[in-house]
């Protein structure tokens, strides 16, 4: 793991900027997460004997880049844990998508159903079986001739929630082919990005607000300085 790519870190806490295509988290394909290469960073730069913990306390998107938080005590991610079901942290996110929004800034609340089979959700806009709320407020930042930055507020988190909920308004993803986009991006990832993460020091008590800096790419920097 890059030291560059650690955001916040203490002895309760690491913050890491995700790269498209990683994974937080093991999964079936049995791929390296990584949980494996933060493990090794803590080890080699603490001299750590032994295994070492490392906490996850949320996830996001292989497809998608951004800000994940790890704990790295019991203690922070039984708090992290506890926070993050309460709903007492703000998660930020940034989208690029081709068609315009048919407002400016818009609360959307839908039902939303995943199909476990599919590894993918649904929207519905009245309540049917198995259906979970799903709440985000999105605002259109800038645009290019060609597509539309949005920066979007989760409420809930909900399994591919802002894909599904942006799709059901015509709005996919730039390369998110599983939701609508009509191809996909060279790097197999999808152009939204886990922007900031803000939520109290589950030790310390003090308030933290952790920025993921953009991806590569010409269209995120064209993007970049109109940015929040």
């Amino acid at each position: 793991m890059e030291e560059s790519r650690i955001l916040y870190e203490d002895n309760h806490l690491i913050a890491v900027n995700k790269k498209i295509g990683e994974l937080v988290q093991g999964d079936d394909t049995g791929d390296d997460p990584m949980t494996v290469f933060l493990k090794e960073y803590i080890k080699i730069k603490y001299n750590k004997p032994g295994n070492v913990f490392l906490g996850v306390a949320h996830r996001i998107d292989r497809p998608v880049s951004g800000v994940v938080v790890f704990a790295r005590t019991s203690k922070a991610l039984t708090r992290l844990n506890a926070m993050f079901q309460e709903k007492t942290s703000q998660k930020t996110y940034l989208a690029i998508v081709k068609n315009k929004p048919p407002k400016d800034t818009d609360h959307l609340f839908h039902w939303m159903v995943r199909n476990q089979k599919q590894n993918k959700s649904y929207c519905h806009e009245k309540q049917v079986p198995d259906s979970k709320k799903a709440e985000l407020i999105y605002t259109i930042k800038a645009s290019s001739d060609n597509y539309h930055l949005l920066e979007i507020k989760l409420i809930t988190g909900r399994h591919h929630q802002i894909r599904s909920q942006l799709s059901k308004i015509g709005c996919p993803i730039k390369g998110d082919l599983k939701y609508g986009f009509d191809r996909s991006n060279p790097d197999g990832g999808i152009d939204l990005h886990a922007y900031s993460i803000e939520f109290e020091h589950p030790v310390k008590k003090e308030p933290l607000k952790i920025v993921a800096p953009l991806p590569e790419g010409a269209l995120w920097r064209f993007f970049e300085g109109k940015v929040i």
